[in-house]
């Protein structure tokens, strides 16, 4: 850190994004990624005309994809914001909306500490209750920013459309931010909402579902004085922020919507077939609606799972929180991609179980 740093962000902690390898080839189940390609609408997207036009600036308003994804939800253009990411989208809200201080679950996207923090937004935090879900009543009715992740992350595990909106209504003086980043692998999306309630945004990202990580393009829908509320910040900060290829990939991902749904429902039939190989080999996890398992064994330590694992070339994300030191997230791939992983599970279960026997062997003689 330099000297001229402002003294306001001196002691700022960072979030941790998941790490990206470059040392060797991994099985790659850490960042929730999408373990298919974008659709082939979206591959044809990229022509020389369009790689051409890079010398164009990106059109600010990104009107073309504004109206195809207002389609989509059913709602007008004017309910849509653009972005570099939908983190980008959470960043303006908490800078937006957060003069009142912000409140969300205490184990929860990490970014959201991180935001409240560099914006220098008050917030508190809510237990989740003992088996990991959200508890709607301790968020309810706090009388600032709310900030809810649905499907929550590293969890899995959803609300149902019925207790988000009690949580929106119960919030009506402050905006309440839900975050779809896993909406599209078994949740209802609060966008149904949207017609009923002012104070709600919903945030959504091309990044799992899409299949369009490396893109950075997210979305917010909401009414339109929310969305004016948010391009006032864009525009105060950067106007150009997603660029011309972003658009017109995002426009093809939008002209191919079965595509994209349809390996989604791919990711959940192979994320249910992996949650009950593991569970028949003694690990725990909540019943995810996401891309990803939330996963923990009562004998086996979770750090050394991790560690073994990456021994055998499967990368998958262990948390340093102690609250879940014990837990490691496993983003769901590709069937090829699951079976290597549950027989790294397996083995390292059957190892654990061959050394407390010789141990106890030990013991007797």
């Amino acid at each position: 850190m330099s000297r001229f740093l402002h003294t306001r962000y001196a002691g700022l902690e960072t979030y941790t994004p998941g790490e990206q390898p470059r040392d060797k080839q991994y099985i790659k189940l850490n960042t929730n990624e999408s373990p298919y390609p974008p659709s082939p609408e979206v591959l044809a997207a990229l022509g020389p005309g369009e790689v051409a036009d890079l010398r164009l600036y990106s059109d600010p308003e990104g009107a073309g994809l504004r109206e195809k994804l207002a389609g989509l939800y059913g709602v007008t253009p004017g309910q849509v914001f653009l972005s570099n990411g939908s983190d980008d989208i959470l960043n303006f809200a908490f800078m937006a909306f957060g003069e009142k201080g912000a409140v969300f679950p205490s184990l929860t996207y990490s970014f959201y500490p991180v935001f409240a923090n560099l914006h220098q937004v008050p917030y508190e935090t809510v237990p989740l209750r003992e088996d990991f879900s959200v508890d709607v009543a301790g968020l309810s009715g706090k009388g600032k920013l709310t900030v809810l992740a649905n499907p929550n992350a590293p969890t899995g595990l959803a609300l149902p459309l019925d207790q988000v909106e009690a949580l929106v209504a119960s919030n009506p003086g402050h905006v309440v931010v839900v975050d779809e980043a896993y909406v599209d692998f078994g949740a209802a999306s609060a966008a149904a909402l949207l017609g009923r309630y002012e104070n709600l945004l919903v945030v959504m990202t091309y990044s799992k579902s899409r299949s369009m990580a490396g893109a950075r393009l997210g979305f917010a829908l909401g009414s339109r004085e929310l969305i004016a509320d948010l391009e006032r910040l864009k525009y105060a900060t950067n106007p150009y922020n997603v660029n011309r290829l972003t658009l017109r990939l995002g426009e093809a991902a939008v002209d191919s919507d079965p595509y994209f749904r349809a390996n989604a429902r791919r990711i959940m039939a192979t994320r249910d077939k992996t949650a009950r190989a593991l569970r028949e080999m003694g690990f725990r996890l909540p019943d995810s609606q996401a891309n990803f398992l939330f996963v923990t064994h009562p004998r086996i330590d979770g750090a050394r799972l991790y560690q073994k694992c990456r021994e055998r070339g499967i990368l998958i994300r262990h948390f340093s929180d102690p609250a879940i030191a014990q837990y490691n997230r496993v983003t769901i791939g590709a069937e090829e991609e699951m079976d290597p992983c549950c027989s790294a599970f397996r083995w390292w279960v059957v190892s654990w179980v061959r050394t407390r026997h010789l141990l106890l062997t030990r013991r007797r003689w």
